[in-house]
């Protein structure tokens, strides 16, 4: 009887506990709901419950690869390994591969060093154009010289900073790469509103400097031929024609595996090159013209200077995917800041010692100033180089192209251009064949290497490297940004943009000047 007693009252006293417990979650989810939350309901409740023990699983099997990894590459932080420091710099949420992505880079693919990292960066923005880097002296004086520093320390910053834009914190406080491209962060900036502007607009940017810098090449070539015989009956648009039809080849490129077996002899070619310059100018050095460099500027040609020195520097483009075939993605501040300090010196040096030497009978394009007998040697070293590096670009821009128009996951607007086994149609290789002649045919018309090096950098050159770094680190990083950091931002993109603006404006007069008046290089 007692028994039975003891069963009834516990019996009410848990009714009455669940009637309690019921009447309480009813009124804290109104509360919620009022507040725009939805409380969980019992199958939601299993359902995360279920979701942590998955959770806890992967998390754990997670572990477990990251001991394999240190099994296979020895203590974590030791030869070969994962860095302690990079621990910040994931590319996933263990940090044991990168993000798995469209686009992302394979797991398999090899990885490179700081030092292979930094030596491509350096290739970028210590390649040919530095052959008109005296010619902004002859301008600019002082400020030149100023100019090539300032635009170094902000090209540094601004690729920084576009790294960071790739990165977002978890909820452990450690950074993800979350993105892996340039036109990745620019769509991110401009969601959800216009998800594709964004990237469109690298897109075309991008299109814009790589065929530029094709037509410069081209320019240059036809240039230095001319100015290396000038006895024989060519003309310089004659010589241009002559190397792109060296360059016709280039149409039928699927890879660059045969070009880059010529990169490290035209790097080599280069300092050779430089060396050579910069030897004849000390030379000369009791000549030097001190009493020339000056810190006035030429009003009207100055800003040509600044898109000369930008276009110089650019190497924004292809920096996502450097830093993320990089070993140890932690090292790239210190690599991005080597590489711009030497860039910095040697073509402050560079330029300098070269206006000291001819002053106020600076050429365009540098060597046109040195004795017949040497230019003709240095020129055709010269054309060697712009030959073996115009694969690049253009193979760039055509890879742009073909994945903008041609292979955009079935919204392209053409149709693809490569058939079933990977071979190339016939009409995409006749636009490729139509872009290599449209470089020609620019090179032909406008024939002013200085002129259209500006162009190209006030053009595209301050946007890509000034402000659209600036203006996306604002955008996708305001919430951990520091005072200091959006202070330098706002005046990279207010600077960027006046030089941008001027740059463009004093080009396109400067181009309609030569044209109207004849003006030879």
């Amino acid at each position: 009887m007692a028994h039975l007693i003891r069963h009834k009252l516990t019996n009410k006293l848990t009714n009455a506990a669940h009637s309690v417990s019921n009447k309480s979650q009813a009124k804290v989810s109104g509360v919620f709901a009022r507040l725009g939350f939805q409380a969980a309901t019992d199958e939601e409740g299993l359902g995360f419950a279920e979701c942590d023990d998955l959770d806890y699983d992967y998390r754990q099997g997670m572990q477990m690869d990251v001991l394999q990894a240190g099994d296979d590459y020895g203590p974590l932080g030791g030869e070969g390994g994962p860095e302690a420091g990079d621990s910040r710099y994931q590319r996933d949420a263990t940090g044991t591969g990168p993000l798995k992505s469209a686009g992302s880079v394979d797991e398999d693919k090899p990885k490179i060093t700081s030092w292979e990292a930094g030596w491509n960066v350096t290739n970028a923005i210590q390649g040919m154009f530095v052959l008109g880097l005296p010619y902004a002296i002859l301008h600019g004086g002082y400020l030149g010289l100023f100019l090539i520093i300032f635009a170094a320390v902000v090209c540094c910053y601004t690729g920084k900073i576009l790294i960071a834009c790739l990165y977002e914190e978890n909820e452990d406080g450690v950074l993800v790469r979350v993105r892996d491209s340039y036109v990745d962060v620019a769509n991110a900036c401009c969601a959800p509103r216009f998800p594709a502007l964004g990237g469109h607009v690298v897109n075309v940017a991008q299109i814009i400097e790589l065929v530029m810098t094709c037509i410069l090449y081209v320019v240059v070539s036809g240039n230095l031929m001319y100015n290396s015989f000038p006895g024989l009956p060519v003309s310089q648009k004659a010589w241009s024609v002559v190397a792109t039809a060296a360059l016709l080849p280039c149409a039928f490129l699927k890879n660059l595996k045969a070009v880059s077996k010529f990169s490290l002899l035209c790097t080599v070619a280069h300092v050779i090159i430089n060396v050579l310059v910069i030897a004849y100018c000390l030379s000369r050095a009791r000549e030097w013209a001190w009493e020339k460099v000056k810190f006035y500027i030429d009003v009207k040609k100055f800003p040509i200077s600044i898109g000369i020195i930008v276009f110089s520097y650019t190497s924004q483009i292809f920096l996502p995917s450097l830093e993320g075939n990089m070993q140890r993605p932690a090292e790239f501040h210190c690599m991005m800041e080597w590489t711009h300090i030497a860039a910095c010196v040697l073509k402050g040096l560079f330029a300098l010692v070269a206006y000291l030497t001819w002053a106020d009978t600076t050429k365009e394009v540098i060597t046109d100033n040195l004795p017949s007998a040497i230019r003709a040697v240095v020129n055709i070293f010269l054309v060697a180089k712009a030959l073996l590096s115009y694969p690049l670009p253009f193979f760039a821009a055509v890879e742009v192209l073909e994945k903008s128009l041609f292979q955009d996951g079935g919204r392209a607007l053409f149709p693809d251009c490569y058939g079933p086994g990977g071979q190339l149609k016939s009409w995409g290789l006749g636009l490729r064949v139509a872009l290599v002649v449209f470089t020609l045919l620019m090179a032909v018309f406008v024939p002013h290497f200085a002129l259209l090096m500006g162009l190209t950098g006030s053009l595209t050159g301050a946007g890509l490297c000034f402000l659209l770094p600036s203006l996306f680190h604002l955008k996708l990083q305001w919430r951990n940004l520091l005072w200091h950091h959006v202070f330098f931002d706002v005046a990279i993109f207010v600077i960027g943009g006046i030089c941008a603006v001027s740059g463009l404006i004093h080009s396109i007069e400067g181009l309609i000047e030569a044209f109207r008046y004849n003006i030879q290089d």
